[in-house]
């Protein structure tokens, strides 16, 4: 694989990372309401998520999901449901008022940090696109041969790391508007805004249906 194909491969995945999606929206929402660490666990989430789909896609796997209607519904209706789930209780959240509690015990903080991790890996693990991306990308920058499952796990390794350095970025921008953001008036609105968000990527992730 010549540096002009990983250049352009690494340009394309950049595109594709900054554009708005859930991750930055869970990023926004995380930081704010639990903490800078959190994010970064949002973010080890998010890079576990990738490498393994990076690993059904070098297996093939993820060809069986975009051919098989039934096991693509599966995956896609699942991850749907698991986003919408996620803007209802934000959107409960908001609307009710509930008081922001600041973690204080370090049970809590480990707890906190499991959970973002959580949410980060499942955001994109239950999330089909991100095998469709690698099947894609793979047959356009590498050539089937006895290389082509190392060059594949290259392309995925240089994905996320511009995930994780872009992702990174909002994490240390956010944490130094904590105090702005603590303000009960601003988590109100910044819950609304994610539900909304969260339920607008959930329903398009419900239509979406394999091109490839």
């Amino acid at each position: 694989m010549a540096w002009s194909e990983i250049a352009t491969f690494v340009f394309v995945a950049t595109l594709l990372v900054m554009s708005p999606g859930p991750n930055g929206f869970l990023i926004a929402k995380t930081v704010p309401t639990s903490g800078r660490r959190a994010g970064f666990a949002n973010i080890a989430g998010f890079v576990t998520a990738f490498f393994l789909h990076g690993l059904l896609a070098v297996l093939g796997i993820s060809i069986l999901l975009v051919n098989s209607a039934m096991a693509f519904s599966i995956v896609k209706f699942i991850g749907a449901a698991y986003l919408c789930w996620i803007g209802f209780k934000a959107l409960y959240s908001a609307i009710m008022g509930a008081p922001t509690v600041i973690a204080a015990a370090p049970a809590r903080r480990r707890r906190t940090l499991l959970r973002a991790y959580a949410e980060g890996f499942i955001t994109n693990a239950l999330n089909p696109k991100v095998s469709m991306f690698y099947l894609a990308a793979f047959p356009q920058f590498i050539t089937i041969g006895e290389a082509s499952a190392a060059s594949s796990f290259l392309l995925v390794f240089l994905h996320t790391m511009v995930a994780a350095i872009w992702f990174s970025a909002m994490v240390l921008l956010f944490s130094k508007l904590t105090s702005i953001s603590q303000s009960g008036r601003f988590q109100r609105w910044l819950k609304g805004v994610t539900g909304v968000v969260f339920i607008g990527f959930g329903l398009k992730l419900a239509t979406v249906r394999p091109n490839i």
